[in-house]
């Protein structure tokens, strides 16, 4: 089961949880866009650092 902490109260709860049933904490919802977003940069910069690695051997 994944975990995640409540920056609020600091009890582990399952990361499906939209509020700590703690403390009542509710987190904000992850935007998928800015997922995507993350992932396109990644794949951007690394490109021409593994273009420069291999050209090394």
């Amino acid at each position: 089961m994944a975990t995640k902490e409540c920056p609020s109260c600091a009890m582990e709860i399952d990361k499906k949880e939209q509020a700590c049933p703690i403390c009542g904490y509710e987190f904000p919802p992850q935007k998928s866009s800015l997922i995507w977003v993350a992932l396109l940069m990644l794949i951007l910069f690394s490109y021409p650092l593994i273009r420069l690695v291999l050209s090394l051997f």
